[in-house]
Order: C-alpha cells, then structure tokens, then sequence
C-alpha cells in the first residue's frame, strides 16, 4: 500500500507540474514556429534556386552546386550552425542568433529540397517535353508551364517529410542561444530539478506541430490528386 501511495503521488505531482508549466512553453513555441517557417520557406528557396541551376548544364554551375550539397549531407547541422554563428563573425560577417539559425536551417534543408525537386524533375516523362517543343515553347517555358507543375505535385509527399524533418532539427538552434522549445526545457529543468514532465511537454509540443503539419500536407497531397483526374 505504501508503494501504491507513493506511486500515486508521484503521478499527481506529475501532473500539477504539467498543467503548470505548459502555459510558459508558449514562448519557445512561438519561436520554435518561427524559426520553422522562415528556415523552409527559404530552403524551398534555396532548393528550387540550385535545381534551376544545376538544369542549366554549365558546368561550373553544376560542380558548384553538387559542391553545395556534398558539404550539407558530408557535415553535420549542428556543426553548419557552428560556422555561421562563431565563425563568420571571425571574417566579419555578424548575424543576430535568430538570422544565424534560420540562415544554417535553410542552409542544410536547401540541399535535400534541391535533391527532392530534382528527382521529381527528372521523373516526368521525356515525351511531355518533346510534345512541349513542338508546340513552339522554348525550354524555360515548357519547364514552367509543363514540367514544374507536375514535377511540384510529385514532389509533395517527399517535401513534407521534409518541412517535418526540419521542424525536429529547429532544436539545435538551442545551441545558438535561442530560445525555442528545448531551450526552455533545460532552462525549466534546471530551476526545478524535474527533467520528466518538461520532456514530456516539450515531446508533445513537438508531436502536435509535426502531426498538424502532416495532415495539413495530407489535405494538400489529396486535392492534388483530385486536379489531375
């Protein structure tokens, strides 16, 4: 019975210091959000630039961005946001902790979006775009108005994995002093010695944006579909 007792207490305190410190996550939410959003709308940024680069087939274009992504997938992200936050200060370049991070995050996801666009690319089939130059439409054209569009909706389902992956990885900006989910996880653990329940509502934080996002991408994914019956 005293086992059972304490048991029990264990799990109210438990659950008091949740209902208690969810609230005061807020604020690492909002960032861990805003971090997000800028860091993959500037990698799919980054990612259609380089594709549009690498189709150019000139060389140096091509070996400068194979270039890119070899160091992005050869090095580590925490390593990436290392350099740009206390490095390049060393050449002059300073940036705030939050340009930093979101520079670092576009960065690395730039590459893999780059890789994404370009396999979907590659994936429409050869005779859309003969059928595209006979019509009369230049090469930029038919990429635009024919291959882009059905290469996008090919590509969805890999960039959500994507966009999900770097929601996850925004938790190295913690590193860089900014103040996102995990960094007030530590920050509440260690004013109050209790590591569980602040790991346990920095996990469901985490799980809520990853799962809306993914149903949001679901939604997408599906209306998609419907447009090309």
């Amino acid at each position: 019975m005293e086992l059972l007792s304490k048991l029990m207490n264990e799990i109210v305190l438990f659950l008091q210091t949740i209902v208690s410190y969810w609230p005061k996550f807020m604020p690492g939410v909002y960032m861990t959000l805003k971090l997000s959003f800028f860091s993959i709308l500037l990698g799919t940024v980054f990612g259609l630039f380089a594709t549009m680069l690498k189709m150019t087939k000139i060389k140096p274009l091509m070996k400068f961005i194979d270039l890119y992504i070899v160091i992005v997938r050869g090095t580590p992200l925490l390593l990436q946001l290392f350099f740009i936050f206390n490095a390049l200060p060393q050449i002059g370049i300073k940036l705030s902790p939050f340009i930093s991070a979101v520079i670092g995050l576009a960065f690395h996801n730039g590459a893999y979006i780059s890789e994404i666009f370009r396999g979907a690319i590659e994936s429409i089939d050869y005779g859309q775009k003969e059928a595209a130059s006979a019509l009369g439409m230049t090469r930029w054209q038919a990429l635009k108005r024919v291959t882009l569009p059905q290469a996008f909706k090919r590509s969805v389902p890999a960039l959500g994995n994507q966009f999900i992956i770097a929601i996850k990885d925004s938790s190295l900006a913690s590193v860089i002093t900014i103040t996102e989910i995990l960094m007030l996880t530590r920050q509440y653990t260690a004013a109050t010695f209790n590591p569980w329940p602040m790991f346990f509502i920095a996990g469901a934080y985490y799980l809520v944006i990853t799962y809306s996002l993914s149903k949001v991408l679901l939604r997408v994914e599906a209306k998609l579909k419907i447009y090309e019956r």
